[in-house]
């Protein structure tokens, strides 16, 4: 390779429309319809051909073309309206300027692998990038002061192409940054920004570049440097990529280059959340700083990090948490030890996975974050169950490990067909509030045949698109023109139509449907009310089972009896998702349960108008009521995979013909009112809850706020809490095993009448600990198989301060239970008011029979 230079030789924007370049580059546009038709209208077709990258069409559109649009006084009231929309949104009061603490904006660094904003920069392979980028617009819309941080990948994840066997193709393009909607960071002399890591035996380089996403900031990093040796310029060439030296170098790219690079721009995070982990090193360069900068020793740094940090996973599923030899991480860190003055034991204890003999990502960010959870609340439920064990002795339900349900940001996944009804039926405003649920009550004000109708045209829409991009792969792949040209009569728009489009991961059984082919044959070939599909989706290059599914469905879309009637639409994207989720009638979600940890497409179509039908795991469970959509099987639990996907299919064909099938048919003048009644249902129910405005202030009000203000108390005084809590943790760690509960004294009958006082006297031994560090408490709930669940407690009062040579105190307390049958019990755990939660030190002593 040879070195260059880039240059972009671009057309002259007239001054009247200058500003078209500054909405180019922030992904503004990208929920804005408005802003949106503002480019198309200059050229439709080059809209199009730049896959709707703003950037790469002010490069190619002719400045002809240009002048024209400045000259046009239709043209210029437009722009006007969308500059004004795009300046009062920029600088407008925001929630979050009536929620700031102390009035100050402590910044929140937001760690991802992928991001997926816009179809015009594909760094993202699924959900966990759709959700990144759905979170950044969401926390711009409500004013957070919060940073992206991720990786820019030179290819992408993979461009899906089916050749005519209907197989997987990964192609990886190369993406040309310069005509991307991004910007080279520039350095206090004018240069890139270049910041770089120790990797073993050599140091890599990456530059930094930025995207803007209304007011949030994300920063990439980038690899691709003639300063690096041609392997380590590949490290940023693919999501997902390589093999696993790649992956755990991408990592501490991500986690130790991201931190260097907001030091280097002068950002500085109060706050730091990172999200799956993928970006858990970031916790090793803080550890870093804060020894060789700020002169503290390991335990207080712990502690430090632990104050101001978030962790969010995202899946139960193993794969998911990436695991690293113990020798390939002492030799990408055991340069530090030194330096940190610690060993090699005291650095591998920070993830060491017993199980699974490895360095474990997931099990280092839930170690040594203040806060963790899960993406639904199912899958706090799970997470708390996967990560039992670490917390010993501790009742599942209270493992610390919380959920902030997923949501999705509603304008830049919302029709703009949708959107102009409920501009006309909903509150001025509306959306300004999706959160609130008032609002979209309102949508029973929208006549039924008018939801239908905008409906009607998605569809319509939709199946164009899908038949053309058939048409697409057909060409390409050189068949002949006969079967190019059949794909017209492929899709009928008054057919029922069912869209499964995601990750083909197999947890998410997209075969479930072709157990049995004559029973498809008979749904889909049903001479009075018939039913279509469409699939999309890809699965992961070297995840051979995904790919075979995929060509099950192609192969069985191939036979006769199915031709036409079921399709599969390569190259599944944003794009692509967007109109399929618009556009189908039902939107179908088969997860194993419970494998799923939320997912997030069933949100957007439901905002859309189209119907879920989906398993009961992830978001579902929150979101099903009986009247908003339908659920496949039951939440019971099954022996083996092979009897839940049995008893899920049969499920599955049962809703199809004796619920969907009927509701959808029954027509009055072709408007189906009783299906019209489910999807408005569906909107008000599921808009403002599964929404990222709600999500967003969700996170800040129950983890970034608090956490704002544990760093200021833990950074307060040259760190004087963090040494001081790290102290008293080994303090109790040492000497627990010093507290039993001696006796436990209560008035409490087999049977006590409502209102009754249940009384508790406890004696309980602590020397050498303080009372002032323990807390003693009546722990009750209803019995459960394996003990007490729906656990409550009430805290008891010191009677008796150390009686006696063996440090024995006496606490007291009382409690009137609710009517029904209860378990109770008294036990005694760790106290500290700096504790983020009740078990941040995992020791409790339960009484014994009383």
């Amino acid at each position: 390779m040879y070195p260059f230079r880039t240059i972009s030789i671009i057309p002259r924007l007239p001054e009247s429309i200058s500003r078209l370049r500054e909405l180019a580059y922030n992904l503004w546009f990208s929920w804005n319809h408005s802003a949106i038709e503002l480019f198309r209208s200059i050229n439709p077709d080059l809209w199009e051909e730049v896959y709707h990258n703003p950037v790469q069409f002010l490069l190619r559109v002719k400045e002809e073309e240009l002048k024209e649009a400045a000259e046009n006084r239709q043209f210029i009231d437009h722009y006007r309206e969308v500059i004004n929309s795009f300046d009062r949104y920029m600088f407008g009061e925001t929630w979050y300027d009536k929620h700031k603490p102390d009035g100050v904006n402590h910044v929140i660094a937001y760690f991802s692998a992928e991001f997926g904003v816009h179809e015009s920069h594909p760094t993202y392979s699924g959900g966990l990038g759709l959700l990144a980028g759905d979170h950044c617009k969401a926390a711009s819309d409500l004013g957070l002061p919060l940073v992206g941080v991720g990786l820019l990948y030179k290819h992408g994840y993979f461009t899906q192409r089916i050749n005519r066997e209907g197989q997987q193709e990964a192609y990886y393009p190369f993406q040309n940054f310069s005509e991307m909607p991004i910007t080279p960071v520039l350095d206090s002399n004018g240069r890139d920004l270049v910041v770089d890591v120790k990797l073993p035996g050599r140091r890599v380089y990456a530059r930094v570049w930025r995207m803007l996403v209304g007011r949030v900031s994300i920063y990439f990093l980038d690899a691709d440097l003639t300063a690096n040796r041609h392997e380590d310029r590949e490290l940023t060439g693919q999501l997902y990529g390589g093999d696993r030296e790649t992956r755990i170098s991408q990592e501490i790219l991500l986690g130790r280059i991201g931190i260097r690079a907001l030091r280097a721009m002068n950002i500085h995070p109060t706050v730091w959340h990172i999200n799956e982990g993928h970006a858990a090193f970031l916790l090793v360069e803080r550890l870093r700083e804060l020894i060789e900068d700020q002169g503290l020793s390991w335990g207080p740094a712990l502690e430090a990090v632990r104050a101001d940090t978030i962790f969010t996973t995202h899946t139960p599923v193993p794969a998911g948490h990436d695991v690293f030899t113990l020798e390939m991480v002492d030799r990408y860190y055991s340069h530090l030890y030194e330096r940190m003055n610690i060993t090699r034991e005291q650095f591998l204890e920070l993830g060491h996975d017993r199980a699974r003999d490895g360095f474990n990502m997931t099990l280092l960010a839930l170690k040594h974050t203040g806060f963790s959870n899960g993406v639904s609340r199912q899958h706090g439920e799970v997470s708390r169950a996967l990560f039992h064990q670490l917390y010993e002795g501790v009742p599942e339900e209270e493992v610390p490990i919380g959920h902030v349900t997923n949501g999705v940001h509603t304008l830049t996944w919302l029709a703009p067909e949708m959107r102009n009804l409920f501009n006309n039926y909903l509150d001025q405003g509306w959306e300004s509030n999706i959160s609130d649920p008032g609002i979209w009550e309102q949508v029973d004000n929208i006549p039924d045949r008018e939801i239908w109708e905008a409906h009607t045209k998605l569809k319509e829409n939709m199946l164009h698109f899908a038949r053309n991009r058939l048409k697409e792969q057909r060409m390409r792949n050189q068949e002949t023109i006969d079967r190019v040209n059949e794909v017209e009569t492929y899709l009928r728009p008054d057919v029922l139509t069912i869209g499964f489009a995601r990750r083909f991961a197999t947890y998410k059984r997209a075969g479930l449907l072709f157990r049995d082919k004559e029973q498809l044959d008979a749904l889909v070939n049903d001479p009075k009310y018939p039913v279509q599909f469409i699939f999309a989706g890809k699965a992961h290059p070297a995840d051979e089972a995904g790919r075979e599914l995929i060509k099950l469905i192609n192969d069985t879309a191939e036979e006769e009896r199915f031709r036409g009637k079921i399709i599969f639409l390569e190259n599944y994207d944003i794009n692509v998702s967007r109109y399929l989720l618009q556009g189908v009638d039902v939107w179908l979600n088969t997860p194993r349960r419970p494998l799923e940890a939320s997912g997030t497409s069933g949100m957007k179509a439901a905002v859309n108008g189209v119907l879920n039908c989906s398993v009961l795991d992830g978001w579902w469970p929150e979101a099903y009521n009986g009247k908003n959509g339908f659920a496949i099987g039951a939440d019971w639990s099954f022996p083996d995979d092979e009897a839940q996907d049995r008893y899920d299919f049969n499920s599955l064909y049962a809703v199809f013909k004796q619920v969907i099938i009927p509701i959808y048919y029954n027509q009055a003048a072709k408007v189906p009112r009783k299906w019209i009644c489910l999807i408005k249902e569906s909107i008000k129910t599921i808009a403002p809850y599964f929404s990222t405005e709600r999500m967003v202030k969700e996170y800040t009000e129950k983890y970034y706020l608090p956490a704002v203000k544990r760093n200021l108390i833990f950074t307060a005084d040259r760190y004087r809490v963090s040494k001081e809590l790290y102290e008293l943790k080994q303090f109790l760690r040492d000497n627990w095993h010093h507290v039993k509960i001696i006796n436990v004294e209560t008035n409490g009958s087999k049977t006590m009448h409502l209102g009754e006082m249940l009384t508790v006297r406890v004696t309980i031994r602590l020397r050498p600990l303080s009372q002032h560090n323990v807390r003693v408490e009546i722990a009750y709930g209803e019995k459960c198989q394996g003990g007490l669940c729906r656990i409550r407690t009430v805290p008891l009062q010191i009677e008796d301060d150390f009686n006696g040579s063996n440090g024995d105190c006496v606490f007291t307390g009382s409690v009137i239970l609710p009517q029904g049958t209860f378990g109770y019990t008294v036990r005694a755990r760790p106290y500290s008011p700096y504790f983020a939660h009740d078990f941040e030190l995992p020791l409790v002593c339960w009484a014994p029979s009383f």
